[in-house]
């Protein structure tokens, strides 16, 4: 069996130019970053287009270690959409080097559905991730030269809310002291790295309607509390401007192409589990200005990349669905239903069964929204027919459409019934207007609350000692009005990653709260989840080489 970068470089792409004037982009308009990679102006962006344009969201049901196969499937759908005489677009989120080098190795899709070239979309790319990273790091830098220039004027910030990024998954970074030495090393104090998709800059660029309000935003960053208690932002430190700088070629999207030449816009990789886990709003318009019908998907399941996509990005952008694809595999319903990982190949009827609770609570908390569900069943190699025809059978009887995706290994010949079935579902039963899950005037406990109980099913709420005091920081500010994005394992709909299936009537804690005023959103931390991953025994940069000139070992 090839590896996906076999079969990548199997593939002859075409040039940037060309798919550019085939999906109807100017070849004035791009900016080429070598022969297959472009950049690509947001005054591109029709609005009257997006209105026209289908709006496909894929999700999935919880994350599981034998993976699901989200980006592959919505990768396989676009071409699908194509083959079938529709003009599809995609639009996916970038690839961290964190998750590369350490479990995933590679996150552009796989076999036949992928986008590309992949070796570069999976490393540096366009240079986006480094930007935020350099871009947050110059902030931390000035805040602290800030406070050391001024310290003999009496200023001084109680309480430091910016820590540093880095786009690697490094566990001893995630506390750390500054400062050591003589005196002209700066301040003394404890601080830490989170990992470059957790940046607010990033989420900042994926929530951005332009370079205009992007600005905008960067001001309004919190850095840290003043000793009256007042919010210290970049607006006081006075350097918008040059953080502005740094991003202002990472603002556009990137154009690439898959395996069969369809049109890819590829910008911003927030994690779903640490933030708000979508591609840039921009992204996605470029998709619908250029697409019939255009893809996205939101990060590991749909209670937390599909919930934020909702409440969190069409509620700032005015985006709406026209239908949702949720993606399931065999594997990872067994992973639900307690099959051992050793054993989920093996047919275990029973096993699977059980788990299809997950996969219902997923149907039924997407209904909730709104939404038109269908069921894609992403194909293994493994799969029996027997197994398939169950799934099939269970998502009759829960009146959700189903459809078999083999794009991995037939690219958009595989992914024809889920086309066909896509577009007749639109056609026949498009989604209802969206509902959100809270209002924006409600408490933050209220939002917290909401989503712990209607969507992961918690029996009660707790909030420690360190998120209350912030939330009584910004009780009666416009901050209190922004929504909510849940920081919590994407193993379990609770917030303990050993507890697979649909678990319920369990206690949600959370124990501290991010004010991210520049992104609009508040991040409520779930349990132990760190947003500093660290990396397994095993990693994946252990497998990476360059032979014979060519780069080995990416998935």
């Amino acid at each position: 069996m090839k590896s996906d970068i076999e079969i990548a470089r199997s593939i002859r792409m075409k040039r940037i130019t060309e798919v550019a004037e085939e999906t109807g982009i100017p070849e004035e308009s791009i900016e080429p970053y070598g022969r297959y990679i472009a950049k690509v102006p947001e005054s591109l962006i029709d609005e009257e287009r997006v209105r026209k344009s289908r709006l496909i969201l894929v999700t999935a049901i919880t994350a599981t270690k034998a993976g699901i196969g989200k980006t592959t499937v919505s990768i396989g759908l676009a071409l699908g959409l194509n083959r079938i005489g529709k003009k599809a677009t995609v639009a996916l989120r970038e690839p961290s080097l964190g998750p590369c080098f350490g479990m995933k190795g590679g996150a552009a899709g796989g076999g036949y559905a992928q986008i590309m070239p992949m070796d570069r979309i999976n490393l540096h790319f366009t240079g986006d991730f480094h930007a935020v990273t350099s871009a947050h790091n110059m902030i931390a830098a000035l805040l602290d030269n800030y406070l050391y220039q001024h310290q003999s004027e009496g200023f001084a910030l109680k309480e430091i809310l910016w820590k540093r990024v880095l786009d690697v998954n490094d566990r001893s970074l995630r506390s750390i002291v500054t400062g050591l030495g003589p005196r002209t090393n700066g301040i003394t104090r404890e601080s830490g790295f989170d990992i470059t998709p957790a940046s607010e800059l990033m989420a900042i660029l994926c929530l951005s309607s332009g370079p205009e309000d992007m600005r905008r935003r960067i001001d309004n960053i919190t850095l840290g509390i003043t000793f009256d208690d007042k919010p210290f932002t970049v607006r006081d430190l006075g350097i918008g401007g040059a953080i502005a700088v740094l991003l202002r070629d990472a603002i556009h999207p990137n154009l690439v192409q898959t395996t069969e030449g369809t049109p890819a816009f590829v910008h911003g990789g927030p994690f779903a589990n640490i933030a708000h886990g979508c591609n840039s709003i921009i992204a996605t318009k470029m998709a619908m200005t250029f697409g019939e019908y255009a893809i996205t998907e939101a990060g590991f399941g749909a209670d937390l990349g599909a919930e934020k996509f909702f409440n969190i990005k069409c509620r700032k952008s005015g985006l709406r669905p026209d239908l949702t694809v949720l993606v399931a595999s065999l594997r990872g319903l067994k992973m639900h239903g307690f099959v051992p990982e050793d054993k989920i190949d093996c047919p275990d009827k029973e096993g699977l069964i059980r788990g299809f609770a997950n996969l219902d609570r997923h149907i039924s908390n997407l209904r909730a929204f709104g939404q038109t569900v269908i069921v894609c069943f992403n194909r293994y190699a493994s799969d029996t027919e027997e197994e398939i025809e169950t799934v099939r059978d269970h998502c009759r009887e829960a009146g959700v459409g189903f459809a078999v995706n083999s794009a991995w290994s037939e690219g958009g010949k595989g992914a024809e019934e889920l086309a066909r079935l896509v577009v007749k579902t639109i056609d026949e039963h498009p989604s209802e207007p969206l509902r959100f899950t809270y209002d924006e005037d409600q408490s933050i406990e209220s939002k917290i609350e909401r989503l712990a109980k209607s969507l992961y099913g918690a029996g009660s709420v707790s909030i420690g000692k360190t998120a209350r005091e912030k939330i009584r920081r910004i009780s009666g500010t416009e901050m209190a009005k922004y929504p909510v994005c849940i920081a919590k394992t994407q193993y379990s709909f609770s917030q303990d990653s050993s507890k697979p299936g649909a678990p319920s009537g369990f206690n949600f804690s959370i124990k501290d709260l991010i004010i991210n005023s520049g992104a609009e959103m508040l991040v409520a931390i779930a349990g132990d989840i760190i947003r500093m991953p660290g990396l397994p025994k095993k990693p994946q940069a252990l497998n990476m080489d360059i032979v014979n000139g060519e780069i080995e070992g990416l998935s």
